[in-house]
């Protein structure tokens, strides 16, 4: 792929300060956006010979531990960091561009994709033609890392259906275990899996548009589908945020990225199961034993008639919001007057805070902020 276009003068900018920079310091969000950015920026910065650290932030803000020249923040904001990317635009998307300038066609484009749809947005079109440039292209099927069907669905995060988080209820749906080779049979695959999530009992109306995010993949990259590649980065950052690094700079650790995704796409599927959903006008409200940020996203899109969608375990509390509510301004506004040490991270879609009070005055809250809206 050759460098093309012009970048923008920030981008230009940040491509300069990370050339001179005698020791850069990557701070992702435990984000599969955050630590894909971060290492499409890692693998750049080894091609120009440039050392750099990466640490995933999961407190309330990167610090600086050590005498980097610049540190940068990914997918999240920090007063500490030098510049943050993410915000407007995917971080891993924004990561790309600079990457491109500082190593042209060394720049990663299936990892800086993966990390873009699994932020919950498209490639811009530089990517995508950087994307296809490599002979990676949307085909149809199912978006899943590996090559075992059974597998693959059984564990997605990016769908929520019956037969999530049971592999013997994915072999009933759909009678094989490997990858169908014809695109007729992958058509087929796909139409499956939609009609099993649309047609569940709990599914809501919203699950016909999120299940389109698991349909007609973008085939190749390390694992079968870049989607799952994103998929794999945003479950082990929880799980494992040493393998998922790993993992994006580039090293031999896909079992251990498998396994990471593994137990924490089982955890989310099984306790979002378990969940007695509360509804409230504007709201519903569950308390798991799981990782709330995949939960309450999965709540959220495939089983939530509601706006928002709030959900506690033990002292910390995610919220997840369709188009029309912002997650983080409706959390930072309902505790606002709360006696809280953790401030709120994450952006409109999903945010979570630190909570170690009664849920039902939380709840209250909430509606009175979007009542007020």
């Amino acid at each position: 792929m050759a460098t093309t276009g012009r970048q923008s003068p920030a981008t230009d900018a940040l491509a300069a300060s990370l050339q001179e920079a005698g020791l850069v310091r990557l701070a992702p969000a435990a984000t599969g956006d955050g630590v894909a950015a971060a290492g499409v920026l890692a693998q750049a910065l080894t091609a120009i010979d440039v050392p750099f650290q990466v640490s995933v932030v999961t407190d309330d803000a990167p610090t600086r531990t050590t005498e980097a020249d610049l540190v940068i923040g990914l997918d999240r904001t920090s007063p500490d960091a030098d510049t943050t990317l993410g915000g407007q635009q995917a971080a891993s998307t924004a990561a790309f561009d600079v990457a491109r300038t500082l190593a042209g066609d060394r720049a990663d484009p299936a990892l800086a994709t993966a990390g873009t749809i699994v932020a919950g947005t498209e490639p811009t079109e530089s990517l995508a033609a950087a994307l296809a440039e490599t002979g990676i292209e949307r085909r149809p099927g199912v978006a899943v890392p590996t090559e075992d069907l059974v597998d693959g669905l059984a564990h997605s995060t990016l769908v929520h259906a019956p037969f999530s988080g049971d592999t013997e209820a994915v072999r009933d749906v759909l009678g094989t275990t490997t990858a169908p080779e014809d695109e007729e049979t992958r058509r087929r695959v796909a139409s499956r899996v939609a009609l099993e999530t649309i047609d569940a009992d709990a599914a809501t109306s919203q699950a016909a548009t999120a299940v389109e995010g698991v349909l007609r993949p973008h085939a190749g990259g390390p694992f079968a589908t870049v989607e799952g590649y994103g998929d794999v980065l945003d479950a082990a950052v929880r799980e494992d945020p040493g393998t998922a690094v790993a993992l994006a700079l580039g090293h031999d650790v896909r079992e251990d990225a498998l396994d990471a995704w593994r137990r924490h796409a089982k955890d989310a599927h099984e306790a979002l199961n378990a969940a007695t959903i509360r509804r409230h006008a504007g709201l519903v409200v569950i308390e798991v034993d799981g990782p709330i940020r995949t939960v309450a996203r999965l709540l959220g899109a495939y089983r939530s008639p509601e706006a928002l969608a709030l959900v506690q375990n033990g002292d910390s509390i995610a919220l997840a919001a369709a188009e029309q509510r912002d997650a983080a301004a409706v959390l930072e506004a309902a505790t606002a007057s709360f006696d809280l040490s953790g401030r709120v991270t994450g952006d409109a879609n999903l945010a979570t805070q630190p909570y170690p009070g009664d849920i039902d005055a939380l709840v209250d809250a909430i509606r009175e902020v979007i009542r007020d809206a």
